[in-house]
């Protein structure tokens, strides 16, 4: 899943991609290099972030979301807002993801209604920007494991064809919290849903590898990636998705000899 975001003030790559014409040359380039698909989103829920109204997200996403629909991949919206979602799914997003896991009952409905399936995402508050003073836990993975599975079976049973599971690295928690569910994440992917893991160029990989800059922590990145494969997850949520195809390439053929030995 390739990351686009389409605001001004995003952690990594805020700014970069704010106009239609360079969110679609971005796309592409993702695409080309091997991007299954594209979550788009236009407000940044870093640690922090000011929340925009729905009004300004729409006009920053809904262009994009249009001038990229051609491609024929498969889009993702990225939204915790109903009025964003609902727009997006009527132009024809392909997949809802809503980094308050469905806390508002209407993202379930509308998934449900245009019949795509849903992230579910765990955050211990609804508000990314208090969501730090509210990282304790005294089982984060257990915590985390049943807030997702109840969020999965309202979602299903309200009619969403679909959902897939989100442990939220880096919201709303600390270092140790980030590595213990990436750690455990077979725990979640015991759920029987498919996970999705993204710890792409977070502050927990500058803080264990001391790069500061967002944009150098790819090798990082690939490194937690990889373990979460192996520990379960089925999709990668990420920024630099050539290096994950590499890296990716090389793991599999690893893993594949290692089977036929077995």
């Amino acid at each position: 899943m390739g990351v686009l975001n389409l605001t001004p003030d995003s952690f990594s790559d805020g700014g970069r991609y704010a106009t239609p014409q360079a969110a679609l040359e971005h796309a592409r380039r993702m695409v080309a290099e091997g991007a299954d698909l594209l979550d788009l989103g236009g407000e940044s829920t870093r640690p922090g972030a000011e929340p925009v109204s729905a009004e300004e997200e729409k006009r920053r996403v809904l262009p994009a979301l249009e001038a990229l629909l051609p491609l024929g991949v498969p889009l993702s919206i990225d939204t915790r807002k109903p009025e964003v979602a609902a727009e997006a799914l009527a132009l024809g997003a392909h997949l809802l993801n809503d980094v308050t896991g469905l806390r508002d009952e209407r993202m379930a409905a509308l998934a449900a209604r245009h019949g795509v399936p849903a992230v579910v995402m765990h955050m211990p508050v609804p508000d990314p920007a208090t969501m730090q003073q509210h990282a304790r836990y005294a089982d984060v993975v257990g915590e985390v494991r049943a807030f997702l599975q109840a969020q999965a079976h309202k979602a299903l049973r309200a009619g969403v064809p679909q959902v897939v599971l989100d442990p939220g690295i880096g919201f709303g928690k600390t270092l140790e919290h980030n590595l213990e569910l990436i750690r455990r994440l077979d725990e979640l992917a015991a759920l029987g849903h498919p996970v999705l893991l993204g710890a792409s160029r977070k502050r927990f990989i500058g803080a264990l590898t001391g790069v500061e800059a967002a944009e150098q922590r790819v090798a990082g990145t690939v490194a937690a990636h990889l373990f979460g494969v192996s520990r379960g997850a089925r999709l990668l949520r990420v920024h630099d998705v050539k290096a994950h195809r590499e890296a990716l390439a090389v793991w599999e053929a690893l893993g594949a000899q290692e089977v036929a030995r077995g």
